[in-house]
């Protein structure tokens, strides 16, 4: 026959999850009530520093997991933020998810992370699911309906917006200077030389392109040769689309200079055309992007490109949702644009001859010895 208390459960092993410990076994193990171990494991009312120290020692040993909904009414807290993003495909979107991780799991929150896709229907069931679930959100929407935020959004919810047009949106938000970028790298390009300078546009309707093709049309303005509409060439941020721009931009006549895509990702796509073309790159065409995702110094040649602190910007957003929170979002909205900076690398060159203006439509420039444009 045994005495005393009965015996806590043994820690688990590696490999296993402490599925069984309760928040009674903690309070057992160390004689303390559920109370106080509810008490300091949710940071709410006194204990002493031995008893706190106690209290998580053996909540660590034991391996508890606070059960996250009991955890919330007692807290008001879920410990997680929502992110709602156009999409999640891409270089530039793994960064600011990225970003927004690092910075949520310091302080011990954890990421929903979902996808409008350009749809309005699924963005208003993705912020309705959102509901009781998160402590704050992060919204990254080129078309941003603001009624709709309001409509299906509790007032009491932080929400930082990302790269949205949103003056007196009433909400947080945190842009990137599109619009300056653009203006720098097509000025850099003209300082080289370049004077037909193409443009792949991004996505009609995108905040982030529509600025960008601003910034392009303030510089070219400003160039003897002027603007030309036929320098503009459609695309949507992907690298198909950049494709099938690279192939309008060998057929004008005369063929640019020089290409800036407005987005890395749409000038990777460029780039693979003009080396299957045999034409090189800075010697041919010089290119040029925006964004500076990671792969770009890694092309051959090294992209070109208009730097935008993507981890940062994600970063950013945490540090606001957090503020927000603090103050129960009764804080005045904070507007903020972050700066970009040209990088320039070896995609980028003064004009050389003009290789390809006679080439007839469809036919491939004879491949040229020296270092070769390649994805």
């Amino acid at each position: 026959m045994t005495t005393g208390r009965p015996k806590t459960p043994a820690p688990p092993g590696r490999g296993q999850r402490a599925t069984n410990v309760t928040i009674k076994q903690v309070a057992l193990e160390a004689g303390v009530s559920v109370a106080t171990v509810s008490r300091v494991l949710n940071d709410k009312g006194p204990a002493s520093d031995a008893t706190r120290s106690r209290i998580r020692s053996v909540a660590e040993r034991l391996r508890y997991v606070p059960h996250g909904a009991a955890r919330s009414l007692i807290t008001n807290r879920t410990n997680a933020f929502g992110v709602l993003l156009p999409d999640i495909y891409g270089e530039f979107f793994s960064e600011l998810i990225r970003g927004i991780d690092l910075a949520s799991r310091q302080l011990g929150y954890h990421l929903l992370v979902s996808s409008s896709h350009g749809d309005r229907g699924e963005m208003e069931a993705v912020l309705r699911a959102t509901r009781g679930r998160v402590d704050g959100l992060i919204v990254m929407s080129p078309d941003l309906d603001t009624e709709m935020l309001h409509a299906n959004l509790p007032d009491t919810l932080p929400v930082v917006l990302l790269n949205c047009r949103s003056d007196g949106f009433g909400f947080d938000s945190i842009t990137i200077d599109n619009f300056g970028g653009a203006l720098a790298i097509v000025r850099h390009l003209a300082g080289l030389g370049h004077r037909r300078i193409a443009l792949v546009k991004g996505p009609a309707g995108n905040y982030d392109a529509s600025e960008r093709l601003r910034g392009y049309r303030k510089a070219m303005l400003a160039l003897p040769c002027g603007w030309s509409e036929e320098l503009e060439l459609e695309g949507d941020f992907s690298e198909e689309s950049g494709a099938a721009a690279g192939r309008r931009a060998l057929a004008l006549r005369p063929v640019p200079s020089a290409i800036f895509a407005a987005n890395d990702s749409m000038a990777i796509g460029v780039l693979s055309v003009l080396w299957n073309a045999g034409l090189r790159v800075p010697e041919d065409i010089s290119l040029a992007g925006f964004d500076d995702i990671p792969i770009s110094r890694f092309t051959a040649p090294a992209l070109s490109s208009v730097r935008v602190p993507i981890a940062d910007l994600g970063e950013r957003a945490v540090a606001r949702l957090l503020h927000a929170i603090a103050l129960k979002n009764q804080h005045r909205r904070r507007h903020e644009t972050l700066p970009t900076k040209v990088v320039e690398r070896r995609s980028c060159a003064a004009p050389g001859a003009a290789v390809g203006v006679s080439r007839t439509p469809g036919r491939a420039a004879p491949r040229r010895s020296g270092p070769r444009g390649a994805t």
